[in-house]
């Protein structure tokens, strides 16, 4: 970027921070809401609350599918690798 439209585009600068820290935490978001564990914990919850009549047989198992159907989903590679990734990569 030259200085000339870095001076211009300067007044931008917080709306581009903004959307930069926003899709961060949208990544986070995804990647919190996919994660197995959490997935798992969401289902373990249910069952209690079924378990404590809280919630209706249907309701129980619309829920469950879609659980079940984000543990079924294979993950998105997020372009990072891992300690385990690059230690496989070189075993092969």
């Amino acid at each position: 970027m030259g200085i000339v439209s870095g001076l211009l585009l300067l007044p931008l600068a917080p709306v581009r921070g903004t959307a930069w820290i926003a899709d961060h935490l949208l990544q986070e978001a995804r990647r919190q809401f996919h994660d197995p564990r959490a997935v798992q914990a969401r289902l373990a919850a249910l069952n209690r609350a079924l378990d404590e009549g809280a919630i209706d047989e249907a309701a129980f198992e619309r829920e469950e599918e879609r659980l079940l159907a984000l543990l079924e989903r294979p993950t998105r590679p997020t372009g990072r690798t891992t300690t385990t990734d690059r230690a496989r990569r070189r075993h092969l």
